[in-house]
């Protein structure tokens, strides 16, 4: 998969530790790349590369202010992860319930 449409992909995006921390990062408000960077171990021109990839899957934004740039969350496309992770959710609800009911129904025999 190319760069370009594995960014498209948001699964793909925020398959990386790196990007989940940096979006998480971002739910705090507009911060500047050097700000981002502060938590990891690896270089800013790294930090950089994950912001661009962010960017491209339309997860982040980015605005300059005189020579700072400063990004920000945008999390509409998280919609589809949310919409997809809530078809097991609703699949694990009905497992937890046949488990409480079976619960419930065994410890009326005893």
């Amino acid at each position: 998969m190319s760069r370009q449409s594995a960014s498209a992909d948001v699964f793909q995006v925020i398959a990386d530790p790196t990007r989940r921390r940096i979006l998480d990062l971002l739910r705090a408000g507009e911060q500047p790349v050097k700000q981002l960077a502060e938590p990891f171990a690896i270089s800013l021109p790294a930090i950089s590369q994950h912001l661009q990839i962010l960017c491209e899957a339309d997860l982040v934004e980015m605005r300059k202010l005189g020579r700072q740039r400063l990004y920000k969350l945008k999390p509409e496309q998280l919609k589809q992860v949310s919409n997809w992770v809530a078809n097991y959710e609703q699949f694990w609800q009905e497992k937890l319930d046949a488990l409480s009911d079976y619960l419930e129904s065994d410890s009326c025999l005893d």
